[in-house]
């Protein structure tokens, strides 16, 4: 029976049934017993980093569920909650859940700029652990720079010969690349957006500016010196598109710099994100968050839990 229950991991409680042609019931039961629905903190030594993110459980609904999770000093992941709701009363309360001896264990708490995970974390943690991942930082600047894309496409569009406009195709994915990763031909491309769009050239370059100072490995005093610097050179510039994201940064900047202390990121979060992606295909919708902590447990941790 215990190899049965064990064939639940990766898979869904309906597939293991058809299989071993055991009632459905009787193997949900098994679940129940095997997998808690709530975090047991007694087999937790230290919550090295936490990771805050978001999820929907129904596609196109708002009925957003949060994801709790957190690695070790040896990196293992765990999913120590699946909250009902991204309030911030409700991420706060279970961070201030969290055992006194395990709270002192945190070196970073991960989450995007919702003010909810954000400020709950600083409340419980204190703003030096609390890290705005660069990732969700890069993605807004990014979208001004392809709104002033697509408009100045659409200007050249009406303005050039069909044959010269054709030759700034495929524009959207070289202005996202690094410099050092485009193809020649992806090079002359850009050379000729830049001639027909001094808007963009400018806009790009400052773009390209931030990503490299988030590329390099400088202390957080040095990174603190170089962003204060770009904000300036924008400001001073003819370009308006970065206006919102500055007034972002600038509201968010000392737990965006917080970054160059580890540079720790949401990278392990993201991924338990797609990992929830395929979950929710596999068993056709999970409609209970108490569900879905169960599955998520019993996915990254199963083969410790019918032993």
């Amino acid at each position: 029976m215990r190899q049965n229950h064990r064939q639940i991991i990766h898979s869904t409680v309906e597939d293991v049934s058809r299989k071993e042609r055991i009632n459905y019931k009787i193997i949900e039961s098994a679940l129940h017993r095997g997998v808690k629905k709530e975090v047991d903190w007694s087999s937790y030594k230290d919550l090295s980093t936490i990771g805050i993110d978001e999820i929907s459980l129904l596609k196109g609904h708002q009925d957003y569920v949060v994801i709790v999770s957190a690695k070790n000093k040896k990196g293992v992941l765990s999913v120590i909650a699946v909250l009902p709701d991204r309030l911030k009363e409700t991420v706060k309360a279970f961070l201030e859940s969290i055992p006194d001896y395990l709270r002192k264990t945190v070196k970073t708490v991960c989450t995007d700029m919702y003010d909810g995970f954000v400020q709950s974390a600083i409340e419980v943690f204190g703003s030096g652990v609390v890290v705005v991942d660069r990732y969700h930082v890069s993605k807004l600047y990014r979208e001004p720079l392809d709104q002033l894309r697509i408009s100045e496409m659409k200007r050249l569009k009406a303005i050039l010969p069909q044959e010269e406009y054709a030759k700034l195709e495929g524009m959207m994915w070289i202005l996202r690349k690094n410099h050092e990763c485009l193809s020649k031909i992806n090079k002359e491309q850009l050379s000729l957006f830049y001639k027909y769009s001094p808007k963009i050239k400018e806009a790009h370059k400052h773009a390209l500016k931030l990503t490299h100072i988030f590329n390099t490995h400088h202390n957080r005093k040095a990174a603190l010196t170089m962003v204060s610097r770009w904000i300036e050179s924008v400001q001073a510039s003819k370009i308006i598109v970065f206006n919102g994201f500055i007034k972002t940064l600038i509201k968010y900047k000392s737990c965006i710099l917080n970054y160059f202390k580890d540079r720790r990121n949401s990278g392990f979060a993201e991924g338990l994100n797609n990992k929830i992606k395929v979950l929710k295909r596999r068993c056709y919708g999970i409609s209970k968050p108490e569900t879905l902590f169960q599955r998520l447990f019993l996915d990254l941790s199963g083969f410790k839990v019918f032993t």
